[in-house]
């Protein structure tokens, strides 16, 4: 589900009539509103919505997904104009699946880049009173029924904000069909509105279904009963072929008001299954990872003894009673022969309708359990735990008596609508009753209706008894909910499932082991391949199915899977390279994640996404301290890997500094310091917690930012990683080479600094006024190295004084650019931004263009590693691409070279030894032996004459006058400090 929300003032819920379309008008001022369709055009009605709009206005949302495989990126674009002379608060507020991760958030305000940063969330510590708390914040935020992503900015007059959000899901195939929903409430109508959903799939797309805007807040797969439209809404454009779906959707805002004037458009709904063949199933690799998906059809139903545990208490009265007993009668119509079953009602008091035992389904008892449903009456409190005890020693006595079938499924369908206020009411005394009365016996599926039921609690007790939980709000059609709900789980076709791979070719796989496989449903592995050199991968599955054990085995070529796998995913590129053009604002949706480069690494995304579940899963089931802790730091080092945000993660958003008036302070031309960047804390309940989620401490999910200013240039750059750039360079521990193109000769040196050091490596103040300078940071030596430790570029700044100052600094993560404004771009995305005397190019992982002037260019390489060694560490090379604008007179470790010319002389042979070489630099001679490094990232090979000792002789001075008292220092060489 997907909701984007912003507090306007809205008018009533009218729909546009018939009679008012000829009503249109052409004396009120449209131009800011930038719509997509003639003023002229436009009745007089929606005129009037929009011209007394007192928030700012949405002029452009377009959300963009693309499914890869069952896995679903969507990036969502929205530009918001505040029309008025005053400042207005815009809200941006996102609805996202239940199950999905946000994975990057960014606002763009007066061309300034802000870019979140996830982190580890701090652990809370107990007040005097008890309660959980952050140590920095407060309170807890209530529970919310919806995951919520907040943001609120305080645009001035006559100025646009922008902001963009990327998350991700895995959808669940549930009724042998996949459902993708995109909700469309902006609550107000938009000038230009666009959703773009791309499905590509490695087998064959079928049973493709775009279904009428679906009202109200269910998202249920069942059929609602005052549903019987079944045409895609208006605009709506489908494509299919055989393994690629495009589906668009871009009403205009006339075409909007007829549905209605509020902006509640409703859920777009798609559904669709892919062809499968019998056996293993199918299996994808990538890039060392490899996503199982298994889903056997034509199978006989397994039987199950299944338990019905309702609340009956006095909150249930009126429709909620009567939509539950409709639901059951239609569920026991639905029970098959050889299946056994009971019900328990459970308020103050429990009332069991068959006592100490289970029974077939026969007609007569089909009759005499109709008898009881309908004679339940709602009345008393709520006793949750009563209800739970009773059904899980009802079915575990079951078990165990010889009436029970030895391969059927067992498991417990409780459903309440409230909190627990009879008997045990603490939930982890609840929770804790449960798991000792199951004893991993049997499953529990929960259902919880309307908005005061402890959800935290029924899913954290689906979870740890192999079960789920599903949510039904307080205005759905409960019947359909249920029934549907029981349809997903009423057709076990597998138990005991088990899924082995090779053992010594699988480093890591996510859940493999399942209690029940059922009808119309998946079951999804993840794993990471120890080497990409292994040829094959032995798949085994065992599983009971009724009174048969079934094995299936078979060897997969990887190799031949990889290559059908890139197949697949260049499939997805052209698919969206051929989608939907950039907003009219030129900034892009890729701007926080590419969603073409990410198509690259899907199948470890989908590693990724999984082990997370995994490892929150595993935490709620730890019997001991020390085994949570790991599962916590399992899957929060994953979470911060894939830039996840999870129930153990913040976001992090850099706090723009705001003026008395509400305008945007001016950019400081002094370096920043420590104290001036003020990040707030912006959190997604997600899943399920331990405790109470977090807010901070103004307003819940949401930090006030006063923002200003016009939106800058901003572009999208080609997503390539291969670049062709000079051989000068200081990469690595750091290793320099240089460049001698007129001598046509290569030369080498190390300079073998101590942490913390600030290296000169180009100074050319006072002529074009450039000055780089790069600090080091330290790292072990690798085992076996003769080295103690080893040091590399942590940030490199690049600083021009002429003709005004400026300066670009970069570290592996970010890029904080500051020329005419202040921006701070993400060192994973891709995006091009020009701010006059500097402009900064970022591919996402690869690398950093900067170019000053047009006829300076610096290339700085990212190396960033996914899991570090203990002598690794994210670090910088830097490259010089383009010196044409450097003076002659230009310094600095390599800059002191760029107009040299050297020779290569031999010094005559000693005895018993032969002729050594050395370079002739500044009538210096510097002994040189021949070597060999490794530049671009380990791509290129280049041999050059190597200088010992720190470069001695080689570099005008010692070493030691190149170092520098702070990264922003202009002095020029070898003693001026400058710090302007």
């Amino acid at each position: 589900m997907l909701l984007l929300t912003f507090l306007i003032i809205c008018s009533s819920p009218t729909v546009l009539g018939q009679q008012e379309e000829s009503l249109f008008e052409d004396d009120v001022d449209l131009a800011d509103f930038d719509l997509d369709i003639a003023p002229r055009r436009v009745p007089r009605q929606v005129k009037t919505i929009l011209t007394k709009e007192t928030k700012p206005h949405i002029q452009e949302l377009s959300i963009k997904t693309t499914i890869i495989s069952r896995y679903a990126f969507t990036a969502v674009y929205c530009a918001m104009l505040n029309r008025h002379s005053a400042a207005a608060e815009g809200v941006f507020s996102f609805q996202i699946p239940a199950g999905a991760y946000v994975s990057n958030f960014t606002m763009i305000i007066g061309g300034r880049v802000y870019q979140s940063e996830v982190r580890p969330k701090q652990k809370k510590v107990k007040q005097e009173n008890g309660k959980a708390r952050n140590k920095e914040s407060g309170e807890a935020s209530p529970e919310q029924d919806l995951e919520v992503f907040r943001m609120s900015a305080s645009i001035p007059g006559r100025n646009r904000a922008v902001f963009l959000l990327t998350y991700e899901e895995l959808l669940q195939r549930r009724l042998g069909r996949y459902e993708h929903v995109t909700s469309l409430r902006p609550l107000q109508l938009v000038s230009r509105l666009s959703l773009d959903v791309t499905i590509v799939d490695h087998s064959p797309i079928t049973h493709l279904q775009v279904l009428p805007l679906r009202n109200g807040r269910s998202t249920n797969t069942g059929s609602s009963k005052t549903q019987v439209k079944k045409d895609p809404p208006v605009t709506s454009v489908i494509k299919q072929e055989k393994n690629v779906c495009k589906i668009t959707f871009g009403p205009n805002i006339v075409q909007q008001a007829k549905i209605t004037t509020n902006g509640l458009l409703g859920d777009f709904v798609i559904r669709y299954d892919v062809q499968r063949e019998m056996g293993i199933g199918d299996i994808q690799v990538l890039n060392g990872h490899f996503v199982h998906y298994f889903a056997p059809k034509d199978l006989p139903a397994v039987p199950k003894n299944v338990v019905f545990v309702i609340d009956t208490s006095a909150s249930m009265v009126g429709t909620k009673i009567r939509q539950t007993k409709d639901a059951l009668f239609t569920i026991l119509r639905d029970l098959r022969p050889g299946d056994h079953f009971n019900f328990i009602s459970f308020s103050n008091k429990i009332k069991v309708w068959q006592p100490n035992r289970l029974v077939p389904v026969t007609p007569l008892n089909i009759r005499d359990a109709k008898k009881f449903i309908y004679m339940m009456v709602p009345t008393g409190g709520t006793n949750i735990d009563g209800g739970i005890q009773t059904g899980s020693d009802l079915l575990r006595e079951y078990l165990s008596s010889p009436d029970a079938g030895p391969n059927s499924v067992s498991l417990i369908i409780f459903m309440t609508d409230g909190r627990p206020t009879v008997g045990e009411i603490k939930p982890t005394a609840i929770l804790g009753n449960t798991r000792s009365a199951v004893q991993e016996k049997f499953c529990i599926f929960t259902i919880g209706m309307g908005n005061d039921v402890d959800y935290r609690l029924l899913d954290r007790m689906a979870l740890e008894n192999c079960g789920m939980m599903r949510r039904i709000p307080e205005d759905a059609d409960a019947s359909a909910m249920l029934k549907g709900f029981y349809d997903e789980i009423g057709t076990p076709l597998l138990s005991d499932i088990r899924i082995n791979y090779t053992e010594d070719s699988v480093q890591y796989v996510t859940q493999h082991l399942f209690t029940n496989y059922f009808n119309g449903s998946e079951i999804v592995i993840a794993g990471k391949l120890t080497n990409d050199s292994v040829e094959s991968l032995h798949v085994q599955v065992t599983a009971s199915n009724n009174d048969k054990n079934i094995i299936l085995e078979t060897d997969i070529p990887l190799r031949n899977r990889q290559i059908e796998t890139e197949k697949h995913v260049n499939a997805a590129r052209v698919a969206m390279a051929s989608g939907p053009k950039t907003p009219a604002s030129g900034v892009t949706h890729g701007l926080g994640i590419a969603l073409g480069s990410i198509a690259e690494d899907f199948v470890e995304r989908v590693w990724g996404f999984l082990s997370v579940k995994d490892g929150l899963r595993s935490r709620l089931r730890s019997k001991t301290s020390k085994e949570r802790e790991d599962h916590i730091k399992q899957a929060t080092n994953l979470s911060l890997t894939y830039n996840f945000l999870t129930p153990l993660t913040n976001m992090v958003v850099e706090k723009p500094e705001v003026l008395a008036d509400g305008t945007m302070a001016p950019t400081p031309t002094r370096p920043p310091s420590s104290g001036d960047a003020v990040s707030t804390v912006n959190e997604l309940p997600s899943d399920v917690e331990d405790e109470e989620p977090q807010r901070d401490d103004k307003k819940p999910s949401s930090q006030n930012l006063s923002l200003g200013n016009k939106i800058g240039k901003v572009e999208r750059r080609p997503d390539k990683k291969s670049i062709t750039i000079s051989k000068t360079s200081a990469d690595g521990d750091p290793h320099f080479v240089v460049e001698f193109l007129m001598s046509k000769l290569t030369v080498c040196f190390n300079i073998n600094g101590e942490p913390g050091h600030i290296l000169r490596l180009v100074s050319d103040h006072k002529n074009s006024g450039v000055t780089v300078n790069g600090k080091l940071i330290g790292a072990p030596a690798p085992p076996g190295s003769h080295k103690k430790q080893r040091t590399y570029f942590s940030t490199i700044t690049i600083v021009v004084d002429l003709p005004k100052r400026a300066y670009i600094e970069v570290t592996p993560k970010k890029v904080i650019l500051d020329g005419r404004d202040r921006m701070v771009l993400p060192c994973h995305s891709t995006v091009s931004v020009d701010s006059g005397v500097l402009s900064v190019s970022i591919v996402g992982k690869s690398n950093v263009t900067v170019t000053v002037g047009g006829n300076v260019m610096f290339v700085i390489l990212l190396h960033q590693y996914k899991n570090p060694a203990s002598y690794q560490r994210d670090h910088l090379g830097f490259y010089i691409g383009n010196s044409k604008g450097l003076s002659h007179q230009c310094h600095g470790l390599l800059g002191q070279f760029l107009y040299e010319e050297v020779g290569l002389a031999e010094l005559p042979a000693e005895a018993d030894s032969e002729p050594s070489p050395v370079l002739k630099v500044k009538e210096r001679s510097v002994p040189v032996v021949k070597k060999n490094r490794k530049i671009f990232s380990g791509t290129q090979n280049v041999d050059c004459w190597f200088a010992r000792n720190n470069a001695a002789k080689l570099i005008d001075g010692q070493y030691e006058d190149y170092l520098m008292s702070h990264m922003f220092d202009t002095g020029d060489w070898p003693h001026g400090t400058n710090t302007a």
